[in-house]
């Protein structure tokens, strides 16, 4: 544990009670607030790299959602693992810490819906988007759901595998990273929080609650997230994305050209979804860049 934190996770993190359970978050640097919200079944981890690169000039909120990383996971009759709680932890901690404005969010997988979900709820506070392989809107038209994604999410079986064998992270970690093969401390790193049945209970409810028709239990929230984008079509935007995504594809990217048209893109063709581990060298410069000529109003 002790080289982890010293040669990996070099941070000290801070805790929110939230009704009995502890919501565990990074807070690091000073400046102006930049809020990272990881996806599933990553945790704040995945934004190793960007941190010192941003601290100093920037205060860095990196939360660890209920059930994920450093939180708490507790069982489903003391937490609700939907999309509309998810926001609202967000909202309890940012103003727990007195942030209500000049929020720059950055995104990546499920973060994007929870980030964008929480922005469509509190516009006025948002004044710049990072978008990392990311989504805040139903599946696009002629995209289906991977199959690999619906047997864990429909099935029996499935459930089963996700939280007996941890098939879902170790899966990620094996194939989200294209470039070259993840290395194993940092594959053991990702895997690190999800060691048991009962602490993957998040991984496997994230997947449950994607909203494919009416009437699932997130999707009215997804669609007035949809419905709530063009509202940021003047917010200044950085869409850095892999190209080899299986999942947040080509036609996820579309999507995002469609209602922010005004984003900037980068794409990087041989980078998978897990682009800030594939792509970091290139992607940590351009984000740099992006918030020094977006500077925030004084």
């Amino acid at each position: 544990m002790v080289n982890f934190r010293r040669q990996l996770y070099p941070f000290v993190g801070s805790y929110l009670n939230l009704d009995g359970n502890s919501l565990h978050y990074l807070d690091e640097g000073a400046g102006d607030p930049v809020v990272m919200i990881h996806g599933n079944p990553t945790w704040s981890f995945y934004y190793r790299s960007l941190i010192p690169a941003l601290r100093e000039r920037c205060r860095l909120i990196v939360p660890d959602h209920m059930g994920c990383g450093l939180s708490d996971k507790p069982d489903d009759a003391r937490y609700s693992y939907t999309l509309a709680q998810r926001v609202a932890d967000l909202e309890a901690l940012l103003k727990h810490l007195g942030l209500n404005k000049n929020l720059t969010l950055v995104l990546h997988d499920w973060g994007g819906m929870i980030g964008m979900a929480f922005a469509a709820k509190h516009p006025e506070q948002i004044r710049r988007l990072v978008l990392l392989n990311t989504g805040a809107f139903h599946l696009p038209k002629n995209k289906p759901l991977p199959p690999s994604i619906g047997f864990c999410r429909d099935s029996s079986l499935g459930a089963l595998l996700v939280r007996g064998a941890n098939i879902f992270s170790r899966a990620a970690a094996r194939w989200c990273c294209t470039r070259r093969p993840m290395p194993r401390n940092v594959r053991e790193a990702y895997l690190r929080p999800y060691n048991s049945w009962r602490n993957r209970v998040a991984v496997l409810r994230f997947v449950q609650d994607i909203p494919l028709k009416p009437g699932d239990p997130s999707y009215d929230l997804v669609s007035a997230t949809e419905r709530a984008l063009p509202q940021f079509q003047k917010t200044p935007t950085l869409i850095c994305w892999g190209d080899r995504d299986f999942v947040f594809d080509h036609h996820f990217l579309a999507e995002w050209q469609r209602h922010l048209p005004q984003a900037e893109v980068h794409r990087f063709p041989d980078a998978g979804h897990y682009v800030l581990e594939d792509a970091a060298a290139e992607i940590i410069p351009l984000v740099q860049d992006f918030l020094a000529r977006h500077p925030l109003p004084a």
